[in-house]
């Protein structure tokens, strides 16, 4: 289902690869750097694999960018999106066994579990997301149990926004479902038509949701939406898509302001969805569902989501808050939170999103810039998911010249990113790392620095 390119060559032949690579849209450095992951990855997997073997398949999946969409996706929202030039390269061969063995090739590590549906993950170890990804697949298509070994490298800096978390749990299920061949079973036919009902449907597997009739179960413990899965599988080179949720559904792709591209500072503080930021994260996801249930209890209606309600006329939203002032059930601080989730979402999906949008699509770079720095404060004021380190990243970009800046990502540490012009980038990045290591130079060595384009979705090599 996602793109697959002819490569007839050794996955280690780094040259070879790399010019294969690069029609792909997928700039030089960033082609010879998955070549180099490749090379790593098979590396590793040769090493499983003494003597003669099948050959292995391959499989490249992004990192993603969320220019906009601050935590809407579960809520029914829409988002622009766009795939990194950075992300896992893996390869791939069936077993005879149920035994599922991943090998990191830049860690160095191993894990192995059985494609089981009782498998019980480690939640404290980074094995939870392919173990996640078997266990469901061995749920939700009780025929699939050829195991697998599979051998990565990734180049995403991990807990900073990237979805390094929703990549990996991608690229096990691409792995998996090549091996047992799942696009034929018939469940996978009945309920997965193309690839946003994939990115819907992996989106459930990480948070435990059902989708459709394939049963949910725990997931990795995140109550997020399909924003990151969406832009991984289904991102164009060289545009910016927007999508909406709650069903995944297509809405347009803008290209990048021609001589511009991403430059992304992670900030070091650790933003992992299943470590000290979760119940944070999870907190912004259960305000917007309350407010939908204080909603269909008061009004009698049906809609599902933050995006529905609001939809539903003019004055829905400050209905919506007049309920939740008089909600006796709720605490005085609960109701203000109540307020400040709700007067987000309404920022940053019903005004900053549209208008962003049109901006970018007249190449109105200034206008576009203003808004992005209101979507930036809504996150500090009202959504509350910014630390000191993300807030000054945003504020020293602009300052820096940047045409736009923001946070992304689920916030409570993670990165940056900030649209700059291509010919000076470097000299950007420079300024701009240097500036926020002053700033803060207890974080000198966890914080990274880089330019991206936007690049292709997830493809399969060979």
């Amino acid at each position: 289902m996602i793109e697959r390119i002819d490569y007839s060559g050794e996955l280690g032949d780094r040259e070879s690869l790399a010019e294969r690579l690069l029609g792909l849209g997928l700039a030089p450095a960033a082609a010879l750097g998955r070549a180099e992951l490749f090379a790593r990855a098979a590396a590793a997997w040769k090493a499983t694999h003494p003597g003669p073997t099948d050959r292995p398949t391959g499989f490249y999946v992004p990192g993603r960018i969320e220019v906009l969409g601050k935590h809407t996706d579960y809520a029914g929202g829409q988002t622009m999106v766009v795939a990194a030039e950075r992300g896992f390269c893996l390869v791939v061969s069936a077993r005879s066994d149920p035994l599922v063995k991943v090998v990191d090739a830049v860690r160095q590590e191993a894990a192995g579990f059985e494609l089981a549906p009782g498998l019980v993950p480690r939640s404290d170890h980074w094995s939870n997301y392919p173990a996640t990804v078997a266990r469901r697949i061995a749920r939700n298509f009780p025929g699939a149990r050829c195991g697998a070994t599979i051998a990565l490298a990734s180049d995403l800096p991990q807990a900073a926004g990237m979805s390094s978390s929703s990549a990996f749990i991608v690229a096990t299920f691409l792995a998996l479902a090549e091996v047992n061949g799942l696009a034929a079973h018939q469940a996978y036919q009945e309920n997965v038509h193309d690839l946003t009902d994939l990115a819907g449907y992996l989106a459930t597997v990480e948070n435990g949701q059902t989708f459709g009739s394939l049963e949910g179960d725990r997931g990795v413990g995140t109550f997020g939406g399909s924003e990151d899965h969406t832009a991984i599988l289904c991102a164009r080179p060289g545009l910016i898509s927007e999508y909406a949720y709650c069903p995944v559904r297509f809405r347009r792709t803008i290209p990048l302001p021609p001589g511009y591209t991403f430059a992304v500072g992670t900030s070091g503080v650790v933003a992992e969805k299943t470590g000290s930021a979760r119940e944070k994260y999870n907190a912004a996801s259960h305000l917007a569902a309350r407010l939908s249930e204080l909603w269909r209890h008061a009004t009698g209606r049906d809609d599902p989501h933050l995006a529905a309600l609001v939809a539903g006329g003019p004055d829905a939203a400050e209905r919506l808050r007049e309920l939740v002032r008089v909600a006796e059930e709720e605490s005085p601080d609960r109701r203000d939170a109540l307020i400040r989730r709700l007067g987000h979402f309404v920022v940053e999906n019903e005004e900053v999103l549209p208008a962003a949008g049109e901006a970018l699509a007249r190449a109105d770079l200034a206008q576009f810039g203003a808004l992005v720095d209101v979507s930036q404060r809504a996150a500090e004021e009202l959504l509350g998911n910014q630390v000191p380190e993300t807030s000054q990243l945003a504020a020293s970009a602009r300052s820096l010249g940047a045409a736009a800046a923001s946070a992304f990502g689920a916030g409570f540490g993670g990165g940056v990113w900030a649209l700059v012009e291509t010919a000076g980038a470097d000299d950007f990045l420079q300024a701009w790392a240097e500036s926020y290591r002053r700033r803060f130079p207890e974080h000198v060595d966890r914080c990274e620095f880089l330019l991206t384009g936007a690049g292709p979705a997830a493809l399969q090599v060979g």
